[in-house]
């Protein structure tokens, strides 16, 4: 193939720009202290923002705001206070909270945006509170941890008219546009197949609920943590990293890793919901015939099968989930010692004219055989997000509502979301027992729901052949928390 340079056509170009949020991605906001002399930026022109959740991954959210000159941290909340230390010291003159809801009632005058870095199970929670207070809010992946609260973040941040932002990095990276690129010039046809994976989970699953009551560490709230979750005794086996394996608090390795290595699958093809889910999994034997207690704890390793069919009316795609190591079989195109992927896990397009292949993040994006990309080069079409993820949603949220876009705005990460965690749905299902089976059977796999295929009714956020599953749309919430 001869070198050459392909252009997007105006319309994909626009579609693309339409569907990710990508209208403004150039946008900078003119800071006043290029008006007024190096170095100065009025107060009028600070963003106040508070963390919710100031340890681990808030910490790190928290200080890369802050890289910003017109950011002022004002507020920080966490649970445990050994793992907010670190934030403390960075910000002293922010006001520190254990309890969000308090939190938010006596700093509204003087918060601005909010970012949420708590375990799953409690985002919504705290996103929804923030926002029904005319809070700009960044809430990390998965945006929540059930597919009923994506849809109500969703419908909420229209409602209050909010600038929005999901912690999926790699929606503002170059790498997911340059695939979209490599993707509009045809070369790899219509998309029918998509395998996704990743090494996770790295912490504890397919474990028996702790019935031992540990001491609960100094510093730690234990009510709080709990927040939306049924009261129960502490065990260390929850924390501090170890509640992501438990789905009463986490969403496993999906939840943690598919806002990740599934955003170019869903940003870039023209698809929306899934109407059809089924999964197997690893099964962790304590003894004889003994499963490991899911759905509280997630299996060690899963394959799930999405199918969505095409918005383009061309079809269907099939995407396949693979955790816990498991990998797709690899291409034929490549070479024995050609990386499939990176540490993280991958994303391999297949088309009807050929495949392409990308990392976690949708990062070094390549047509396969890896010698075509030798041949064949892709103008830069689409807007790049040069200041990355977090500043581009502080720009936003000082230039207001409506006046910029965000890479994974709520309108694209909430139904993002929910085709994650329809997904963990299946999960959770898997060993409810199904009153049509044989009841006879164990290791064929027809006592439980395990292979079974399982309709999404998308519109109204159920399953129409399997009504055990529906139970795992939505959580009853312990009594204090709440959505409006």
């Amino acid at each position: 193939m001869s070198k050459k340079k392909t252009a997007f056509s105006n319309n994909s170009r626009r579609d693309f720009i339409k569907g990710t949020g990508l209208a403004t991605a150039g946008f900078m906001i003119v800071p006043r202290h290029v008006l007024g002399g190096p170095g100065y930026v009025a107060p009028s022109d600070k963003l106040n923002i508070a963390g919710i959740g100031a340890g681990g991954k808030g910490r790190s959210d928290i200080a890369s705001f802050a890289e910003s000159p017109n950011v002022n941290i004002v507020g920080l909340c966490d649970v445990d206070d050994r793992q907010s230390v670190e934030s403390r010291k960075s910000f002293p003159k922010a006001k520190y909270y254990a309890d969000f809801r308090k939190m938010l009632e006596n700093e509204k005058d003087n918060i601005d945006a909010v970012s949420v870095s708590t375990p799953d199970h409690n985002h919504a929670v705290a996103a929804y509170m923030a926002m029904s207070m005319g809070k700009h809010v960044y809430v990390q992946k998965p945006l929540t941890h059930d597919i009923w609260e994506a849809r109500m973040l969703t419908e909420a941040a229209k409602k209050f008219k909010v600038v929005t932002q999901m912690g999926n990095q790699g929606g503002s990276g170059d790498g997911v546009r340059k695939m979209k690129e490599l993707y509009d010039t045809g070369i790899i046809g219509d998309v029918h197949t998509v395998k996704c994976w990743t090494n996770r989970a790295i912490w504890p699953q397919a474990l028996q609920t702790p019935t031992k009551k540990d001491k609960i560490p100094k510093g730690l709230n234990w009510d709080l943590w709990l927040g939306t979750a049924e009261m129960r005794d502490y065990n260390d086996a929850y924390l501090p990293f170890d509640w992501r394996g438990w789905s009463d608090f986490g969403t496993g390795a999906l939840g943690d890793m598919a806002c990740h290595i599934m955003d170019p699958v869903y940003r870039i093809l023209p698809i929306l919901y899934p109407n059809q889910v089924e999964c197997s999994v690893s099964d962790s034997f304590k003894g004889k015939f003994e499963t490991a207690d899911y759905p509280k704890s997630f299996p060690n390793s899963s394959k799930i099968h999405l199918s969505y069919p095409r918005t383009d009316g061309k079809g269907t795609v099939k995407v396949t989930w693979m955790d816990g190591g498991l990998l797709p079989e690899r291409p034929e195109e490549m070479g024995d010692d050609e990386a499939l992927g990176n540490w993280d896990g991958g994303v391999l397009f297949i088309g009807t004219k050929g495949k392409l292949l990308a990392d976690c993040y949708g990062a070094n994006p390549r047509l396969l055989p890896l010698s075509l990309n030798e041949q064949f080069e892709v103008e830069e079409t689409i807007a790049r997000v040069p200041e990355g993820h977090y500043l581009q949603w502080v720009n936003a949220c000082i230039a207001g509502y409506g006046n910029a876009e965000t890479s994974s705005s709520f309108d694209y990460a909430g139904p993002f979301t929910e085709s994650i965690l329809i997904g963990n749905l299946a999960l959770k299902a898997y060993f409810e027992v199904d009153p049509n089976a044989d009841q006879t059977s164990f290791w064929g796999g027809s006592k439980y729901n395990g292979r079974k295929r399982l309709l999404w009714d998308a519109e109204n956020m159920r399953v129409t052949n399997f009504e055990a599953a529906n139970k795992y749309v939505k959580r009853n919430y312990r009594a204090g928390y709440s959505l409006g």
